[in-house]
């Protein structure tokens, strides 16, 4: 039984970057808003993209709404982790918060596609968790994309052709959900960020946490 009261020791570590990907519709976007929520520890990484706001979208908040030149600007510099293009916009991680974050030991989540994970694997992959997000069936990921109700029929059919294309790149990842409930995908996805947060490799304190420990023996 644990004692009740006492200080819970906390030990130093570097943040990490949660990466989760899945084809259009099979629910990344709901399970990262839900991590979010229930976890005061990670943020969401804000990317810049050419493409306009869509309703409700806030400017610094969902993304940082920016022109082609201001783009390729930042990227040509180097100001940027990963960067692609999806149906005809530009979408880019900038580095300079992610790295500050890291070093203070504050985690980052990414809702980015296969090849902006593939970028960051490049850029920083030892801090790097990557998630993979499945829908149950065919059939559900389409009725999920109508319901959303955010895009044309011709882009839902544009969608579910490049479905396949991106769960291709399932075996990349660390780790593979399949998303029947929010409730049940997150239970996953928490039990993962906790298992990742506690490797020795990312808990930079243990060694002067030990040699403490054995001054006192």
């Amino acid at each position: 039984m644990l004692n009740s009261g006492k200080t819970k020791t906390v030990i130093a570590r570097r943040g990490l970057l949660l990466v989760m990907s899945s084809p259009s519709g099979a629910g990344k976007t709901t399970l990262s808003r839900a991590l979010l929520a229930a976890d005061q520890n990670i943020r969401m990484s804000v990317s810049v993209t050419t493409r306009p706001p869509r309703p409700g979208e806030r400017d610094g908040k969902d993304y940082f709404f920016i022109s082609k030149e201001r783009f390729f600007e930042m990227r040509d510099n180097d100001e940027m982790l990963e960067w692609a293009e999806v149906f005809g916009n530009l979408y880019g991680t900038p580095r300079k918060a992610v790295e500050e974050a890291l070093s203070q030991g504050r985690d980052v989540l990414f809702d980015i596609d296969w090849q902006g994970t593939q970028q960051l694997e490049q850029a920083m992959g030892d801090d790097l968790v990557r998630i993979f997000i499945l829908p149950p069936s065919t059939d559900e990921l389409r009725d999920r994309l109508i319901k959303r109700a955010q895009d044309s029929a011709s882009v839902v059919a544009k969608r579910m052709a490049e479905a396949s294309r991106e769960m291709s790149h399932w075996a990349e990842y660390d780790y593979v959900i399949v998303n029947d409930d929010v409730a049940g995908a997150s239970v996953e996805i928490t039990a993962i960020l906790t298992a990742e947060r506690l490797r020795r490799k990312r808990r930079i304190g243990l060694t002067e946490f030990v040699r403490g420990l054995n001054k006192t023996l």
